[in-house]
Order: C-alpha cells, then sequence, then structure tokens
C-alpha cells in the first residue's frame, strides 16, 4: 500500500509537471504545454519549452501581456509518449480561461490529438512537424502545420543536394540513403523521395533505425554495401549523435550527411565531437547568441532571474530560439484575433484560430518583433497551414552553426502542394470530411 501512495504522488507529479509563476485567472490568456524534459528526447523539450517559456515571460514583463492580456501557462510531462501526451491534453485543455492553442511537440502525439482537437475545437499547432497533409485546412481546419512541413522539408533537401551536384539533371543515377527514425516521424518523407525517383532518376532507399537509436551498426552496414553519394539523416535524440559517430567508424564523410532539423542542434553534434565537423542539417530558424531577440530576452527575462534555461549556455541555442519561434507563433496568432474580436480581451481558441489563419508575418513585422532573419516571411490563409514552406541550411565548423545557404529555399511548391491534396482528400473521403468552401470564410 506504501509503495502505491508513493506512485500516484509521483505520478501526480510528474503529470503536472512544473506549472509558472502566473496564477490562473479568467483574464488570462492560458497555454497549456505538452513538454517533456525527461527521457530519451529530453534535450529537444527543455530547449525548446524552455525558449517558449521565456518568450512569454518575455511578453508578460515587457509589454505588460497581449495588449495587456498575461499569458499563463502550465506544463505537463508528456515523455515524448503518445498516451501520456494524450492524458496531458485532456488535463490541461479546460485549465484557466480554456486552452489557447497545443503545441504537443510531436509527430506521434499530434497524430493522437487531430480527431480531438476537432471535437474540442482548439487549433493545434505544429511547427516543422507532424502530419503533412494537414496543411490542406479545408480538410484540417483545426491543425497547423506552420513555417514549413516534413514534405516540404524533403523537397528542399534535394534542391539543396542537386545545386552542390550542379543542377537537377545531375541526380539521375546519384544514390541516397535515407535513415530514419522508425516513427511516423520519421516515415513522412517517404512518399516524397519516392516522388522524386520517379521525376529525377535519383535512387533513395530508406533504412529504418528503432527507438531510441543508440545502436545503429547493422543499418551503417547496409549504408556500407550501397555505398550512397548522400545520407539524409531523419533523427531525434540520441539517434543523431550515435549516427554521427558510427558513419566515423564506417569510413563514411560527415560532409555527405544531410540532417533533418530535428537532427541539427548543439545537442546532438557537440557530443559526437570531430564525427560532426562538416555535417550539414535544415533548419527553419537560425541560432546565435547575439541575436537582437535573444539579446533583449537576455536583457528583459534572465537579467531579472526569471529564465527558464537552467543551463544560461543554451541561451541563443538551436532548441532555445526555436523556442522563441513558437512563442512568437502564439502570441501574434493572440494579437492578431484581438484586432477583430477586441483588444484587452482573453481570446477563445476559435478565435485564436481565425487569428492563426490570418496571421501574417512579413519581414517588416519580423523586425518589429527583433525576429527579421531569424524564422521566415510567414502569411497563412484558410487553405494553406503552412504558409511557408521555406528552409536554410546550416553546417557545423567543430564550434558553431555557419547558415550555408543565405537564402531561404524554397521547396518545389507545386509537386508538394498536389501530393498534400491528394492525400487530405483520401483523408478527407474515409473520415466522411466535406471539406470547407474557403472561399467563403472571413
Amino acid at each position: 500500500m506504501m509503495h502505491r501512495t508513493k506512485l500516484m504522488a509521483w505520478l501526480a507529479a510528474a503529470t503536472l509537471g512544473a506549472a509558472s509563476t502566473a496564477a490562473f485567472a479568467q483574464a488570462e490568456q492560458f497555454v497549456p504545454l505538452l513538454s517533456y524534459r525527461v527521457g530519451a528526447y529530453a534535450a529537444g523539450g527543455s530547449g525548446i519549452f524552455g525558449g517558449y517559456i521565456d518568450y512569454m515571460n518575455y511578453i508578460n514583463m515587457k509589454e505588460g501581456g497581449v495588449n495587456g492580456v498575461k499569458l499563463s501557462w502550465e506544463e505537463c510531462e508528456t515523455e515524448y509518449n503518445n498516451s501520456r501526451g494524450v492524458e496531458c491534453y485532456e488535463r490541461l485543455k479546460k485549465r484557466g480561461s480554456g486552452a489557447t492553442l497545443v503545441q504537443p511537440l510531436s509527430t506521434g502525439i499530434t497524430y493522437s490529438l487531430i480527431d480531438r482537437v476537432a471535437t474540442d475545437k482548439i487549433p493545434m499547432v505544429t511547427l516543422g512537424y507532424g502530419r503533412t497533409d494537414a496543411a490542406d485546412g479545408r480538410v484540417f481546419p483545426w491543425v497547423f502545420p506552420m513555417i514549413t512541413t516534413y514534405w516540404s522539408q524533403a523537397s528542399a533537401m534535394i534542391k539543396y543536394i542537386a545545386r552542390k551536384e550542379g543542377g537537377e539533371d545531375k541526380l539521375k543515377g546519384k544514390k541516397i540513403v535515407h535513415l530514419y527514425h522508425d516513427s511516423a516521424y520519421g516515415k513522412e518523407p517517404i512518399a516524397v523521395f519516392q516522388e522524386y525517383q520517379k521525376r529525377l532518376g535519383v535512387e533513395v532507399t530508406s533504412i529504418a533505425v528503432p527507438h531510441p537509436g543508440n545502436e545503429q551498426q547493422s543499418q551503417w552496414l547496409q549504408i556500407r554495401q550501397i555505398r550512397p553519394d548522400y545520407v539524409i539523416l531523419w533523427g531525434w535524440g540520441v539517434m543523431n549523435t550515435v549516427a554521427l559517430k558510427t558513419a566515423q567508424r564506417n569510413g563514411y564523410p560527415s560532409g555527405k550527411i544531410l540532417g533533418v532539423w530535428w537532427a541539427g542542434s548543439e545537442e546532438d553534434v557537440i557530443p559526437a565531437g570531430d564525427a560532426s565537423k562538416g555535417y550539414t542539417t535544415a533548419v527553419f530558424n537560425v541560432a546565435g547568441a547575439n541575436l537582437p531577440l535573444v539579446q533583449d530576452v537576455k536583457r528583459v527575462v534572465y537579467a531579472k532571474g526569471k529564465g527558464n534555461m537552467e543551463d544560461a549556455t543554451r541561451v541563443g541555442s538551436v532548441y532555445h530560439v526555436r523556442g522563441l519561434v513558437h512563442g512568437i507563433i502564439t502570441v501574434e496568432a493572440i494579437r492578431k484575433a484581438q484586432e477583430r474580436f477586441g483588444k484587452g480581451k482573453v481570446m477563445t481558441a476559435e478565435q485564436v484560430r481565425w487569428g492563426l489563419e490570418n496571421l501574417n508575418l512579413d519581414e517588416a513585422r519580423l523586425k518589429q518583433l527583433n525576429a527579421a532573419g531569424m524564422m521566415p516571411p510567414l502569411k497563412m490563409s484558410c487553405a494553406d497551414h503552412e504558409g511557408s514552406g521555406l528552409v536554410k541550411f546550416q553546417t557545423w565548423d567543430g564550434n558553431q552553426w555557419k547558415v550555408v545557404t543565405p537564402d531561404w529555399i524554397a521547396p518545389d511548391k507545386q509537386m508538394i502542394r498536389g501530393m498534400i491534396e491528394e492525400s487530405a482528400a483520401k483523408y478527407a473521403k474515409e473520415k466522411n470530411i466535406t471539406p470547407r468552401d474557403c472561399s467563403k470564410e472571413s
């Protein structure tokens, strides 16, 4: 009985996580945080949710909230587990003023929540992850895979490789291995690679790595046999570091490995030592301690002892800045909704959905937010819940990330959008969904 009591107490504490110091009140805008700070993927969770909280604190402290409406939040520890993610969502969705939106930071949890958020009418924002065909807002009105999707990234990767090879016509016969995390996340880009095989004649072999990815010798033996021109590393957490070290042991050059944006953090490359030097990854946010927004967050939040990152050296890192981007999206969607439904008022989840669909973060607005160049411009619509699709690439020089594509690289928008609409139409038919007529939306 004593063990059961202790276990129940531990589970309660772990599920609730660390609540913010902001008290819940009807006059505050509540944001549930389905975070993970323990387990195999804790580096990503702690960095991104740390940056997200830092930005909300920043808005509360610098501006007194969004037009005077303070932000409040509570974390719930999911351990990157689908069932725990659902439990956390159900626990937090009615807290305070009710969930403003939800950002689960997990493709698996995203899939588990798609039907629930539609029923509850709570927007789910999945920045750079999740189900790609949810970018068709006519079929998925409550899901927002914003900035850029996995399919757009896969397309941009092929375009980047084509640049290096001297053009798309040079890709015929080239061999690429797609080394992926064996999950819904890792499988997302396979359809795009198959399409490029048909269009360009590039040969892509997909090889799975079981969770969490700390043993990959057999996969790299396969890669040695294939002798690919490039390896696309679609990893997460410890899998990335292990891949780089194993590649080095097997004589495969890091300069021929191209990582997904979830394999492009300092936490991925520093533990790999010299095995990571010259390694390149995609990215939808650049990083750096000297970015204007990072400097302002340090001045406003950290100088007053309110920062969320325990390790101050991670402030300005890839994951931390990505968390700031999560914060920008949340705050600007609320701000946009207030323009229509009332400044200084707490917005409902449905009103915030309207704010997301009408968001326009152009260069001028990003400059006002101290975020110019930190993320790509973003213009949303009823039908297009991605809004950008733009990607940059960065290379690890042994000490820091260096952006190697000054311009944002666009995917093959026509091809990707066609694939999105075809897949979304199949989903709509399976689920008996009548797509929205966006011409009637205002």
